[in-house]
């Protein structure tokens, strides 16, 4: 392949600039809007007022001013009021609705407002969370903002996409989104035109390939934005941005992605169109039945609506979003950016991480130690290293057969880990790569290829010649080779040389050591015009061997610790050599010294029943030399025996298994843009550590929607026994709370403390059970069995005893009228607001209960959670100032309590708490560790 135009003696790079008078600002400073990129590149050029060494920082910087972002704009929020009347139209508020209707028909205007309030008040903050929600994700953005490489003063530097402007020279590599519409100047491309076009097959552009007549996305020397880039590498003028480009024309796209339902939301839906269910048939048996035990129509219907609402957990919907929500900003925080709101809940559940080795378990930080000469091998630095002709032959040809950048004053190395530690040999060898030079002297380039496992270049040589260098793996280029360098000169490579050399190999890599092998063919004076790779890589003389360190990162064998104690498997999928990805990997404590290696071959030899077995033993399983394909076979074998599997990449053609994983992670530093565009997460951080620290957090929201939920529910049962007694009783007990007092506590004291409980920290042992089953709903029976069977019950015989007590000590017994003008009306008044403020009680104790499911308070200690006491503050002020304030009195229908009253109803939160932490005490001692967080 051709150099990169920015370092090659192209006619144009020189070109004087013509210099125009200024532009008005509104029109823009260059005329890129009203040019047409496919004319000739010397008036393009002329007209985008740029040269062969890109813009300087300050004009960029100006022409961003002028132009603005390269951003598309967003649409406003033009489907905010469809999304608000969805709060209006969920089961549950309709289901108010209906509460709502029957209150109108029974005469009672106020209860109506009342409930249509709620209604109202409860969908506009359902609306505002998710609103919230939304935002919240999309602010993650900031987090992996798009990047691009670009000529800036001369200097290749990365930017942020946004700050592109037209005349920027930008440099597109092999897995890079193409960020604005540009002008290929110099190389050749394949590029998935999908966003643009719908056309799944990549389309090849080239700079040479002039193209001024049909479509403008026809063009073979015009790239847009939007679009990948999956083979190859070219350098190109920018002709648009932002708005401007054939995307922003088609800016529609970009707003048709519709956000997700998780599993969880549809698994709460469907929960509360049976509560809804449940209390329309509740309210419509019990109705008829009131009036027969001798009730009146309108007591009756008081009745019903007392049912309908008290089932209503008005806050569930929001309160889960908002914890979704939670948990994506808490993992951004930590280096894991999840995409979607639906990825949180299944990131908790994964049961295998497929991870690669470079980058991610190891630092992605390579040094050369040592190089293997057909005379013995040497380190870099000692005299022998640096008065070798083999050994700087061998750093010249490593050091060509590169696209790094290598540090220069001001300036970081920049491209492959493995590269720069080339350049950083050669320079070391006297033998230093100055980018301009090499770009000047490469004729062409076969770039890497992950199933041959090797790159070429052939280059033109100081002494006229021209020199074909290969670098790759040892396996596909010793086959290759035909002789061994030497001094003084080559010999014949035999099959003594082979084995040597295989053992030598499988020496370096059982160490942990990554291995490249170099070779060379030389042709005097030019090599073949249309040489392709099979042809020119072939008869190769093999210059060495090159031994390279990568050491694990120091956090990731605590990582894997972790991971096991956790119940979850990990299999390494590496393409490196089997011995050392094997050695990494124990090294981190994945596997055993009799874990199986498959190698690509061996895996691809494997028929889909002998790959299901060997993935179904306890092995954990180092798969080397991988080709992207087999990480899809990976991901599918896995998935078919119901595991959930998060699986890294970083490369194009990791894309798929991303795709198909049920949690594609990829690489934020070193992975491409196709692979983090495929996936749900992307590590901002490339270490495995994070993927760990995810699954945690998954598991912790996971848990704290079922404390929220356990806690909501709970109280239907104490709000729903008082009206069932009255019903049954003919009214003879009369009722102990009024609707009004249950909306108060649904839509009042509620709210908050469920809030809180959405944000408790990770309860003790979270990571030392194994993974949920696939496809567990997150409300099951021992979830309401401990919400509706025990918690529950305990609160309702509270609350009812209080009110009776409270009554009885008035001298009230059975059948004695407590209606208005009855003497016992101000002593009922005081009963009922007695148990309402019961009821808030048992809600303090829940709160407290819920905060964990098998581990004792004092293990999380009671004031770990900052905001649930202050919820529970609220709650408490919130509550007396019903039962306290006069003007709210009569709406509310309550009377302030005497003060033994408060002393009977003080003790429930401990009551409460203590049953529940009586029950855990006794599940600990007979189950021992808890396998599920609530039951």
């Amino acid at each position: 392949m051709s150099p990169p135009w920015w370092n090659s003696p192209s006619k144009y790079a020189a070109r004087p600039i013509e210099r125009r008078p200024p532009v008005d600002a509104t029109r823009g400073s260059v005329a890129e809007a009203d040019a047409d990129p496919r004319r000739p590149l010397e008036l393009v050029l002329r007209d985008l007022r740029t040269t062969g060494n890109g813009l300087g920082e300050r004009e960029a910087q100006r022409r961003l001013v002028v132009h603005g972002p390269n951003e598309l704009a967003r649409r406003g929020s033009r489907r905010w009021p469809r999304e608000l009347l969805d709060q209006f139209t969920h089961p549950l508020a309709l289901l108010l609705l209906v509460a709502a209707a029957l209150a109108w028909v029974a005469g009672t205007p106020v209860l109506t407002t009342a409930i249509v309030a709620v209604v109202v008040l409860n969908a506009a903050f359902a609306f505002a969370q998710e609103q919230q929600a939304e935002r919240a994700v999309e602010a993650l953005a900031a987090y992996l903002p798009s990047k691009a490489h670009v000529l800036r003063d001369g200097h290749r530097t990365e930017v942020d996409a946004t700050a592109l402007v037209p005349g920027d020279v930008v440099l597109i590599e092999e897995g890079d989104r193409i960020c604005a519409d540009a002008r290929l100047v110099h190389g050749e491309l394949e590029v998935d035109l999908s966003t643009l076009t719908g056309e799944s097959l990549p389309a090849a552009r080239s700079a040479d390939r002039l193209d001024t007549r049909g479509p403008l996305l026809d063009a073979h020397d015009l790239v847009f934005s939007g679009t990948t880039c999956t083979v190859g590498e070219a350098t190109g003028v920018v002709t648009a941005t932002g708005m401007r480009t054939e995307l922003g024309r088609i800016a529609a796209l970009s707003q048709r992605t519709a956000r997700a339902e998780s599993p969880l939301e549809r698994q709460v839906k469907r929960a509360a169109w049976l509560i809804a269910l449940v209390a329309a048939g509740a309210g419509l048996v019990f109705l008829p039945a009131g009036v027969l035990a001798g009730l009146s129509w309108s007591a009756a219907v008081t009745f019903a609506i007392g049912l309908i609402v008290a089932n209503v957990p008005e806050g569930l919907l929001p309160t889960i979003t908002l914890a979704l929500a939670v948990g994506v900003r808490d993992l951004a925080r930590r280096g894991a950016v999840v995409k979607r709101l639906s990825a949180i809940e299944t990131l908790g559940s994964t049961t295998v991480i497929c991870t690669d080795k470079t980058g991610t378990l190891t630092e992605n930080r390579m040094k050369v130690t040592t190089i293997w000469l057909p005379g013995g091998e040497v380190s870099p630095g000692v005299p022998e290293f640096h008065a070798s002709a083999v050994v700087r032959r061998l750093a010249a040809a490593a050091g060509a057969c590169t696209n790094a950048e290598p540090a220069t004053p001001g300036h970081q190395a920049t491209g492959d880990p493995t590269e720069v530690a080339l350049l950083e040999l050669a320079a070391l060898a006297g033998v230093a790569v100055e980018p301009t030079g090499r770009a000047r002297d490469r004729r062409t380039m076969f770039p890497f290829d992950p199933h041959l496992k090797r790159m070429s270049t052939l280059d033109r040589t100081a002494a006229g010649e021209e020199s074909l260098r290969t670098k790759g793996a040892p396996e596909t280029v010793l086959p290759l080779c035909t002789t061994l360098a030497g001094e003084p000169g080559p010999r014949p490579l035999t099959e003594q040389d082979r084995t040597r050399l295989r053992a030598v190999a499988d020496g370096y890599a059982a160490q942990g050591l990554r291995l490249l092998a170099i070779a060379e063919r030389r042709w005097e004076g030019s090599a073949p015009d249309g040489l392709t790779r099979a042809d020119a890589e072939r008869e190769l003389c093999l210059l060495g061997l090159v031994a390279m360190v990568d050491p694990p990162r120091p956090q990731v064998a605590g990582a894997v610790a972790r991971a096991h104690r956790a119940g979850i498997r990990i299999h390494v999928v590496s393409g490196d050599n089997g011995l050392t990805t094997a050695e990494i990997a124990r090294r981190c404590g994945i596997g055993s010294p009799t874990s199986p290696i498959i190698t690509g071959p061996e895996l691809d030899a494997l028929g889909e029943p002998e790959l299901d077995a060997l993935l179904a033993g306890p092995d954990e399983i180092v798969f080397a030399r991988s080709s992207p394909e087999a990480k899809l076979r990976i991901a599918d074998a896995l998935r078919a025996q119901r595991d959930v599997v998060a699986m890294t990449g970083d490369g194009v053609n990791d894309a798929p298994a991303l795709h198909r994983a049920d949690i594609g992670v990829a690489m934020g530093l070193s992975g491409t843009d196709v692979a983090r565009e495929a996936s749900t997460m992307v590590l901002t951080d490339d270490d495995f550590g994070t993927i760990v620290a995810a699954v945690e957090a998954g598991r912790r929201v996971y848990d704290n929607v079922r404390k929220f939920i356990l806690y909501i529910f709970t109280h239907a049962v104490p709000e729903v026994v008082p009206f069932l007694v009255f019903a049954l009783s003919g009214g003879a007990i009369p009722m102990p709370l009024t609707v009004l007092q249950i909306l108060a506590v649904d839509l009042g004291t509620d709210i908050l403390p469920a809030l809180a409980l959405g944000r408790e920290r990770a309860e003790p042992g979270l990571m030392d059970r194994p993974p949920r089953p696939r496809g567990r709903g997150v409300i099951d029976g021992a979830l309401l069995a401990r919400a509706w069977g025990f918690l529950g019950v305990i609160s309702a015989v509270l609350v009812l005893g209080a009110f009776l007590v409270a009554l009885a000590a008035a001298g009230w017994h059975l059948g004695v009228r407590t209606g208005p003008g009855s003497p016992l009306r101000h002593a009922y008044q005081q009963a009922g607001t007695t148990a309402w403020l019961g009821l808030v009680c048992c809600q303090i104790g829940t709160a407290f209960a819920a905060r964990t499911g098998h581990a004792s308070l004092r293990e999380i200690g009671p004031f770990s959670n900052p905001a649930l006491l202050g919820g529970i503050a609220f709650e408490i002020a919130f509550a007396l100032a019903l039962a306290y304030t006069p003007f709210l009195q009569p709406v509310f229908g309550t009377a302030a309590p005497e003060p033994w009253q408060l002393a009977l109803i003080a003790p429930f939160p401990v009551v409460v708490w203590g049953a529940d932490e009586l029950r855990r005490a006794w599940r600990r001692h007979t189950s021992g560790p808890a396998s599920h967080p609530h039951g």
